[in-house]
């Protein structure tokens, strides 16, 4: 009030350039989010899925069927040799753990961090984790050899000493690392259905369908006791997998690591295992979440701002990748071990040269395209790099454990690896297992947070001019 008139002042708009990206396009309703998100398990399967799984069961049997012959033949029917005592068993172990990085870091760290794009992504990477984890546990008891005697890695009363596990050795860490990440994970990703579960059961139309998601769902009625319970319980498995992330693949690097084999025995493998995890997990959520966005019309709730945030974590932590192998090779040059410096020689102009390279290709050249907004919004030269990344990382492990075993100190004992057909019908069949287990997860749970997704929408903001019941029913 100035001179007995009123002043009004007008607050100009931010910039264009300034304004983030709405989470949700086009100002959906939140009663809208229910009916697309939940409307996937309410309709009938569509052709895509059923001709999906009709192909992903029998591969899964595939890998059970080798398994069995496995057991029964003895693992001479692997291309294991002298000195290549470690083959794809360990090599595709290591690769499956790596991809269940993503979803316990998307849902955990990123929570803690408060980064709200998470929420339209991290349920299915959730269920990822949790069933490229069971995929990478096959591994390790069919290693051993004798897999009837796979308990002796428990700490086990028994009558035989007793015998009880080796604690210095990694592989019985691993044993502990594994089983605690996928328990937790498992606990996280159920805690974060609950109230999904709830919404499905009371849209449900079917006494059987009200009975089973009424049963996982506990009773869920969205009281506030209720909310204010599950956010506390949330807020702690939170808490407890954060740890877990980085400490799990630092476990598995410690299989390597603490050998004396040059190749292996070098400090930097933890970091460097953690991050090509979390690269090759980012890289498989964007390989399953590109083809469903589009299958399920999800556009506006699976942004390309979701994408593009993807693709910034996959060439942030590639690039520490091949920072990590660049000082892998510098390291074995400055410390004057020749041993050490000619195992990388070898890695990079031996008999296993396309391996490396490939591994050099992918992990480190692909994920510079990234640095292109262009290529970032780009959904097929982004599905593409995905590819590329998985196949990288998976060179990577490969190298890492052929490459460190074919010579050793003996010319004499020199060999080269091949697998056989066992080993290759093995590993494809654990990606029929996953996608079994995945389809699965996409037909009869919500692929997406429905609960989550609503509380980053403007009407979940008491302050926006759309908050409270305004923006429509929920």
């Amino acid at each position: 009030m100035a001179g007995g008139k009123n002043n009004s002042f007008t607050v100009a708009p931010s910039p264009r350039e300034l304004e983030r990206e709405p989470l949700v396009l086009n100002s959906r309703s939140l009663g809208w989010l229910s009916d697309k998100i939940s409307g996937i398990v309410e309709n009938k399967a569509p052709t895509w899925w059923w001709v999906s799984f009709l192909i992903s069961v029998p591969t899964a049997l595939l890998c059970f069927i080798m398994i069995g012959y496995l057991i029964s033949t003895g693992v001479g029917v692997w291309g294991l040799n002298h000195p290549v005592a470690w083959g794809w068993a360990i090599v595709n172990f290591v690769w499956w753990i790596g991809i269940g990085h993503a979803g316990t870091l998307i849902s955990a760290i990123l929570f803690l961090l408060r980064q709200k794009w998470r929420t339209s992504i991290n349920r299915a990477a959730e269920a990822m984790t949790i069933f490229a984890v069971m995929c990478a546990g096959i591994f390790p008891a069919i290693h051993v050899g004798r897999i009837w005697f796979a308990w002796w890695l428990f700490p086990l009363p028994n009558s035989n000493g007793p015998i009880w596990p080796q604690f210095r050795s990694p592989l019985v860490w691993d044993v502990f690392a594994v089983s605690t990440y996928f328990t937790v994970s498992l606990l996280f990703w159920y805690m974060g259905l609950i109230p999904d579960l709830a919404t499905i059961r009371d849209r449900a139309k079917t006494v059987t369908r009200k009975f089973f998601y009424g049963l996982f769902s506990l009773g869920w009625t969205g009281s506030n006791r209720h909310w204010s319970n599950y956010e506390k319980a949330y807020l702690i498995l939170a808490g407890l997998s954060t740890p877990l992330v980085l400490s799990v693949h630092s476990i598995v690097s410690f299989d390597f690591a603490v050998s004396q084999l040059p190749g292996w025995h070098t400090t930097i493998f933890p970091p460097y295992f953690v991050a090509g995890a979390i690269f090759s997990g980012f890289g498989m959520v964007i390989t399953l979440v590109l083809p469903l966005r589009s299958l399920f019309k999800l556009e506006e709730v699976i942004t390309v701002r979701h994408v593009e945030l993807m693709c910034k974590v996959i060439l942030a932590t590639g690039s520490i990748v091949g920072y990590a192998y660049g000082m892998e090779v510098f390291i074995a040059w400055y410390g004057g071990n020749p041993y050490e410096a000619y195992a990388f020689q070898n890695r990079a102009f031996g008999p296993y040269w396309w391996a490396y390279w490939i591994m050099i290709s992918c992990n480190v050249l692909s994920p510079q395209f990234f640095w292109f907004k262009k290529i970032r919004t780009n959904m097929v030269y982004v599905f593409i790099l995905s590819v590329f990344v998985n196949i990288g990382m998976w060179f990577e492990r490969f190298v890492i454990v052929v490459t460190s075993l074919h010579r050793d100190y003996l010319p004499s004992n020199w060999g080269y690896y091949s697998p056989t057909y066992v080993d290759v019908l093995t590993y494809v069949g654990t990606f029929g297992f996953f996608m079994t287990l995945f389809l699965l997860f996409v037909r009869f749970l919500p692929l997406i947070a429905i609960s989550e997704v609503k509380g980053v929408t403007p009407q979940a903001d008491p302050h926006h001019p759309l908050g409270g019941v305004k923006g429509g029913r929920h």
